[in-house]
């Protein structure tokens, strides 16, 4: 365990105990807790630290609001083909994305591809962590969510629509470092804004507005973030709730922008056998990767990186060295143990 002015660092597997502790008391069933926990280190491992542990608190909070149901028994509703539709009652989200991406790869395996919907789900987390599961297999995973308004609809002053993320992976011919695109259809992820002020930090203009519709710099005062690329992230934030919602028969935006409250979430996997498509589809992969590796990089700029490339080389360093938790975030998990009575690994307080 090592610390720094502004962080503390705790090894993988410490820390995946300790979210896993933390959220079994906070009333997850041991088997979400893993599930859970091993999502959220696997966000922090890659840098992705918005997405991460300090996630903790507030879903130990959805629990005791009925927003998370840790008794859920995921159940297939409808379906056909190469298609499922499964409503997993408000399971943990970690639990729900896990099942479709499991299930999505079952159904490729017969039909060559495989669309898994999963409806009513909770904060779902790193969604590049299912697109990632998928292609260790050798497939293609294409991931997205839905949830409720977070995000401007591009030319309102309210929000329409929410961050709604997209994932794809490509297998390689490393298992274990393929193509990876995650993105939100926001500016920026809301956990982002979540670390800044875990951070104490100012964030950038562009990010966010706050509760009069006005650009903030100020992490404490964002109501809504922005839309990536302005119509563009909103228009695919409004096409993923399509996908994700109105088609399984659970619509969110609509049903939020008109009662209100928080409607929950909804999520789907799509994978893809490339044996179904044809033949040396990772060397070809690993050809095209190669090709763009070898591209000139620009002025001031050290290497031109492939999706997924950075936060395979962060997991690598945080593997190693430990995983940096800014002060903030440590506060609230120590915060949370002592109300849980939860023990901490040592070093930590």
């Amino acid at each position: 365990m090592t610390g720094a002015s502004d962080t503390v660092a705790i090894g993988a597997d410490a820390l995946r105990r300790f979210a896993a502790d933390l959220l079994g008391a906070g009333g997850f069933t041991a088997d979400q807790a893993d599930q859970t926990a091993a999502m959220l280190v696997w966000a922090n491992l890659r840098g992705a630290d918005s997405h991460g542990v300090l996630r903790i608190p507030r879903y130990v909070e959805m629990v005791e609001l009925g927003l998370i149901n840790p008794a859920a028994e995921p159940r297939q509703v409808s379906g056909k083909g190469a298609v499922a539709v499964i409503d997993t009652q408000r399971a943990p989200g970690a639990v729900g994305m896990s099942l479709a991406a499991r299930k999505a790869s079952e159904l490729a395996d017969t039909h060559g591809i495989g669309w898994c919907a999963v409806r009513s789900i909770s904060h779902a987390g790193a969604i590049g962590y299912y697109a990632h599961q998928v292609a260790q297999a050798g497939r293609i995973g294409i991931v997205m969510t839905a949830s409720k308004p977070l995000m401007i609809y591009h030319g309102s002053s309210a929000e329409g629509v929410s961050t709604n993320p997209i994932a794809i992976a490509a297998p390689t011919g490393n298992p274990d470092r393929p193509l990876l695109l995650d993105m939100s259809t926001a500016s920026v992820a809301l956990g982002k804004i979540m670390a800044a002020r875990d951070a104490g930090q100012p964030i950038p203009v562009g990010w966010a507005v706050d509760g009069n519709g006005r650009a903030t710099t100020d992490p404490r005062e964002a109501k809504a973030v922005l839309p990536m690329a302005g119509p563009k992230g909103s228009g695919l934030s409004l096409m993923i709730e399509v996908l994700a919602s109105v088609l399984t028969a659970n619509p969110l935006i609509a049903v939020a922008l008109v009662h209100g409250g928080d409607p929950g979430g909804n999520g789907l996997v799509a994978v893809l056998d490339p044996s179904a498509f044809g033949d040396n589809f990772t060397l070809e992969v690993d050809r095209l990767g190669a090709a763009i590796k070898s591209l000139p990089p620009a002025a001031g700029v050290d290497s031109v990186y492939l999706p997924g490339e950075r936060g395979f080389e962060e997991m690598e360093r945080r593997s190693r060295a430990g995983i940096p938790l800014a002060r903030g975030t440590v506060s609230r998990l120590l915060a949370l143990a002592s109300k849980l009575n939860v023990a901490v690994p040592e070093g930590v307080a």
